[in-house]
């Protein structure tokens, strides 16, 4: 009985210290097979450095929409109260084509609309208003403009814009009572309702990238000469998403 479980036990001693070789050297092979501890430490640095890479690509530049509002105010023509500052609304297109650490440029071309409250027609003409308007007045412009940027911090952008578009001012009275009873009553058209007014404008500009990817916020402030209407001062904050 003896002789029989010699062999048994002796399968059953030998075992494990098989095993364990067999485990020992799959490891080994599987470390040579990577390179080792040095692969292992290549591929740890190359996953830091890919993550690094992604925190820093939070900020993105490149082309975007904004929407802003806020104010318009006239300061010649259509000063102290004959305009009244009015709600100003923009929708804006444009794409930075310089993306550095430091400085960035971008174009823009943008819808913006505006609606004041006016002094009444027949009241212009006793207080000497420059030139005359239709009293509550809306606007529409069209624009392109160009701006440069500087950033003294990581998410803070500090530049200046420069563009150029057309305005234009519809005529809200009726055309026949315009014609017959207002401008009667001026002695002269105006012409600034229903015709195109080419504007330039500057200003400063301000934007901070907030820690959503994808999405900031800033400020323009330009000011603008309409040709044949006014000089004013445009005023708008905004909301901006990068794709």
């Amino acid at each position: 009985m003896l002789n029989k479980l010699s062999p048994l036990l002796l399968a059953l001693c030998v075992m494990p210290t098989l095993t364990s070789s067999a485990w020992a050297q799959s490891s080994i092979e599987d470390l040579d097979a990577d390179g080792g501890k040095k692969a292992s430490k290549k591929k740890k640095a190359a996953g830091a450095a890919a993550a690094e890479t992604e925190v820093i690509r939070e900020i993105e530049r490149g082309l975007y929409i904004k929407a802003g509002m806020g104010t318009t105010a006239y300061l010649l023509n259509y000063g102290s109260g004959v305009l009244r500052s009015g709600t100003t609304m923009a929708l804006t297109l444009g794409q930075d084509f310089l993306d550095q650490e430091r400085r960035s440029m971008a174009w823009e071309v943008a819808f913006t609309t505006g609606l004041h409250n006016g002094m009444h027609w027949d009241l212009q003409r006793d207080v000497g208003v420059p030139q005359y308007i239709q009293g509550d007045t809306r606007t529409f412009q069209g624009s392109g403009a160009y701006e440069f940027s500087i950033y003294p911090a990581r998410r803070l952008g500090i530049g200046v814009r420069l563009g150029g578009g057309v305005m234009y001012s519809p005529l809200l009275i009726h055309e026949q009572t315009y014609a017959t009873d207002v401008v009667t009553y001026w002695g002269v058209d105006p012409g600034v309702h229903n015709s195109i007014h080419p504007f330039g404008f500057g200003g400063p500009t301000v934007e901070y990238y907030t820690k959503l990817s994808h999405f900031s916020v800033g400020a323009d402030v330009d000011v603008a000469y309409m040709i044949n209407w006014d000089l004013g001062v445009i005023a708008t904050g905004y909301a901006k998403f990068s794709f």
